[in-house]
């Protein structure tokens, strides 16, 4: 009798896991990607898509789906839940859609936000099929040069460059040709970074089976004895990389594309992945960032939902059973209700939990759990420059640069962040460089004659906090007179590597945290979202951090649920979709993958058979 009732519980089981990993339909399919259309230049109609003001009459009728935040984690889970059957409304606090991946054009000068290159977009690869099936194949990429980055290590004659490349066995081989003394360790690392990306999968794995179920893997050991990506996402990387060599500059190498949090306090796994996000190839929209908002909204639009701006959520609504119902947005001195079953934010977990539910449902204990998890990511800090000239002659190139003062990163970090307010101006230990009108072939189109730079770097957000209660562009002369002073030492930094662009500068602004809070919604402005420390990838809180949260039909999508950057937070959309239909897109991602490969297959030995014949 028991047996037969411990079967029973097993074929249940078996049917119920089959159910949820292949019984439900795919929002995506082959079909669904055309070839891309002519770009759209006309502003008036691009504003109708990616500004498009919030009025009632624009919100759909019986909608499913709220998504707080129009950043590339909402747009995605958006984009996916509507291919899905969903009609979702998309909010946006901001004037524009897009999140980090919005443009400004200011002067005739245009500058991306937050999205500087993106890797993994080769042909087929799993980033490159999500990006066409949300954008439904409208959104094309430019590959930037093989060398793709740069990075100095100190100043005047003590600066050491080194360079970058693209390529499957190109960019090991070059960095062994910089470090010849090193091979072995190099050798290491990217055997670090292949375990990291064949494997990171395994991670994200944990965040969609059932909790008590991921727990029980992690802490039985079992998922251990599967594969060493469990013990390796909460290794340290400065006691990784000190093991394979005692060369400070390779240190800086192996954990150069920064993120805010020094390598002390950082995953190797996290590191490892950055660099190999880029192996083969780096990447830039063509026609700007704000083409990836355009395109995924107006995906969304055709399955019948919509995305407006100017529609800052003031609280999420919650019913007498606990449940998320709907939002409230603020219209001047008004608020408006609007219902749906479902409501997605991406506007971080802090700014959801602290500010946006109600006092008495942010104080539980399961919220404030969630909180613990996570600590406030570093501020960012942005200078926007404008030239008159082209690129060709002011000496521009699509390469990044990232600039460290020395070779100690924790070291300098620590005692960068440890500076007074007075002093922290002048001693900025790095910087990283990018050209945006020097990646995007259409730029000279669309601004001829003129070429544009961003210069960012990380700041602490205690630095601005006096001014935290002014209103942009009204913070008064002592704020811009601090602000001008990171922005000088930044800029005539940037002066000593491209000489020519001292005397072409003709509109400069600058960026502060307060700023990434007032446009970005950006919590401490904040750009990156929660930090990426140690213990937020440490397997077991990668298992406890997922889409759901204590309070049902309420979801987290975007850099908070994995990792930061364009890539992550997409996957943070990917995987809230995926908790919210109770279905692993992720395998239809992977059968889409296979039907292309087998295609190109085919077409290549099509081709083969007509050259023979």
């Amino acid at each position: 009798m028991w047996l037969l009732v411990i079967l029973l519980c097993l074929v249940i089981w078996l049917g119920g896991t089959y159910w949820y990993l292949f019984g439900k339909p795919s929002p995506f399919s082959l079909e669904s990607v055309r070839p891309p259309g002519p770009r759209e230049l006309d502003q008036k109609k691009r504003d109708k898509v990616i500004k498009q003001g919030f009025s009632l009459d624009r919100v759909p009728q019986d909608l499913d789906v709220i998504v707080i935040g129009s950043g590339i984690g909402g747009l995605t889970a958006a984009a996916t839940l509507a291919k899905a059957g969903k009609k979702v409304l998309v909010l946006e606090q901001h004037d524009q859609a897009g999140g980090c991946c919005h443009t400004f054009i200011e002067k005739g000068f245009e500058f991306d936000v937050g999205l500087h290159y993106i890797g993994q977009l080769h042909e087929n690869s799993l980033l490159r099929i999500a990006f066409d099936q949300i954008t439904e194949g409208q959104l094309e990429f430019q590959e930037l040069d093989q060398h793709f980055d740069t990075i100095h290590i100190g100043l005047g004659e003590e600066k050491r460059e080194y360079t970058i490349l693209t390529g499957k066995t190109e960019m090991e081989a070059h960095l062994k040709k910089q470090f010849p003394d090193d091979v072995a360790a190099i050798e290491t690392f990217f055997k670090i970074m292949k375990v990291s990306a064949k494997k990171t999968h395994y991670l994200a794995t944990l965040k969609l089976i059932p909790r008590w179920l991921s727990l029980f893997l992690l802490k039985s050991r079992i998922a251990h004895l599967v594969s060493p990506i469990f013990n390796l996402s909460g290794t340290c990387a400065t006691d990784f990389v000190n093991t394979l060599t005692s060369n400070k500059d390779l240190h800086i190498i192996f954990s150069y594309l920064f993120y805010g949090v020094p390598p002390k306090d950082s995953s190797i796994v996290i590191n490892a992945l950055l660099i190999h996000h880029y192996k083969r190839g780096a990447y830039y929209p063509k026609g700007g960032a704000s083409e990836i908002a355009f395109n995924i909204i107006r995906t969304i639009q055709k399955h019948g939902g919509n995305c407006l701006v100017r529609a800052p959520v003031s609280q999420i609504l919650v019913n007498d059973k606990g449940a998320a119902c709907g939002v409230k947005v603020s219209r001047g001195q008004e608020e408006v209700e609007v219902h749906a079953p479902v409501v997605v934010s991406n506007c971080g977990i802090f700014t959801t939990f602290q500010k946006l539910l109600p006092p008495e449902i942010s104080v539980k204990q399961s919220i404030q759990d969630r909180l613990d998890m996570m600590r406030h990511g570093r501020g960012s800090f942005l200078v926007f420059s404008g030239f008159d000239g082209t690129q060709e002659e002011l000496g521009l190139v699509s390469t990044n640069f990232w600039l460290f003062k020395n070779n100690d990163l924790d070291t300098s970090m620590e005692e960068f962040f440890a500076l007074s307010k007075e002093e922290a101006p002048e001693n900025i230990p790095m910087m990283f460089i990018t050209m945006p009108s020097a990646k995007d072939p259409e730029a000279k189109i669309r601004h001829p004659g003129k070429s544009c730079m961003t210069i960012l770097t990380m700041v602490k957000y205690e630095w601005f906090e006096d001014w935290q209660d002014t209103t942009v562009r009204k913070r008064g002369d002592e704020y811009y007179k601090y602000k001008m002073r990171f922005a000088k030492h930044l800029f005539d930094w940037a002066c000593t590597i491209f000489p020519k662009i001292k005397n072409k500068l003709v509109f400069q602004e600058v960026a502060t945290p307060l700023t990434n809070m007032h446009y970005l919604g950006a919590q401490r402005g904040a750009m990156y979202s929660a930090e990426h420390n140690l213990d937020r990838f440490h397997a077991e809180a990668v298992a406890r951090n997922r889409c759901d949260t204590p309070v049902k039909n309420l979801y987290i999508s975007g850099q908070d649920v994995f990792s930061c950057g364009i890539a992550g937070a997409l996957h943070g959309g990917l995987l809230c979709a995926s908790t919210v239909l109770k279905h692993i897109i992720y395998i239809d991602l992977l059968l889409l993958k296979k039907k292309l490969k087998r295609r190109k297959a085919k077409e290549l030995a099509q081709l083969t058979k007509k050259k023979l014949q």
